[in-house]
């Protein structure tokens, strides 16, 4: 006689089924859970001295420049408006480079702002935020002969600081595509004069050398496009990982509001 199956095979069907109701109200259980915004920590617990001490280096501007009185550039109106994101005063420390980092080991700073480049070399001490500027090389053009990137060079001649970057650069591209003249110069800003003026067909420049440039030559109608990256980014010590979150955050909303794009068109 055949054995009926027709029970074994509904509990069967049944236990599968509750199980995968069970699975799904667990995952949908676990989207709710990670959806629900949570009050960070407050305040006090972040910068527990009351305020945000900032580490800058104020001898780089257009980023930061001490004068008499006061520190002024990019960095400082970065730090100032993450403090008012946060709703915590900010002070600025001013310090050599060479002591910043440390500085945040002795707890002499909560966070630094000062055109560091992300060196993850650190990252056993350092935790760096989003990037807030590319201080890479650019490429520059007259608009009336651009030139979209560097394989459009060839044929061209290119302009650069002899011995900066942007030589090393030209010559591994140079190795790279058709032959293209390079034409060194001793400064970004003579390189940069030399297309103005039609003695080169473009220049290659960091973009911090090239927006102050343009910022100062802003009748010349120019194309910038971006070869290479070089981030700058804001550090806190691995240590204070809750204060990298909020202050990561806030450069964020920061970025994505517009504001930090407004602060370097203030400045470049």
């Amino acid at each position: 006689m055949v054995a009926r199956s027709r029970p074994l095979t509904f509990f069967a069907i049944m236990l599968v089924l509750t199980l995968w109701v069970w699975g799904l109200s667990g995952v949908l259980f676990w989207i709710r859970w990670n959806s629900i915004e949570r009050p960070g920590p407050p305040a006090k617990e972040l910068f527990p001295y009351g305020e945000i001490r900032i580490g800058v280096d104020a001898s780089y501007p257009p980023f930061a420049v001490a004068n008499e009185s006061d520190i002024s550039g990019i960095d400082i109106d970065i730090g100032k408006a993450i403090g008012e994101q946060l709703n915590v005063p900010v002070r600025f420390i001013n310090m050599g480079y060479d002591g910043l980092y440390d500085s945040l080991k002795a707890d002499q700073a909560d966070i630094l702002i000062s055109a560091l480049t992300i060196d993850y070399s650190r990252s056993g001490d350092v935790l760096y935020t989003v990037p807030y500027y590319n201080a890479g090389q650019v490429l520059v053009t007259d608009v009336q002969h651009p030139l979209e990137d560097m394989n459009g060079v060839s044929g061209h001649s290119l302009a650069f600081e002899f011995g900066s970057e942007a030589n090393l650069t030209a010559r591994a591209w140079l190795r790279r595509i058709a032959p293209f003249q390079l034409m060194p110069y001793e400064t970004p800003d003579f390189a940069l004069d030399s297309v103005r003026l039609g003695d080169s067909d473009a220049a290659l420049v960091d973009a911090t050398s090239a927006g102050l440039y343009l910022r100062q030559h802003h009748d010349w109608n120019a194309q910038e496009t971006q070869i290479t990256d070089l981030l700058y980014a804001i550090a806190v010590s691995t240590k204070r990982g809750n204060t990298w979150s909020a202050v990561n955050q806030a450069l964020k909303s920061l970025i994505d509001d517009k504001t930090i794009a407004v602060i370097i068109k203030k400045w470049l």
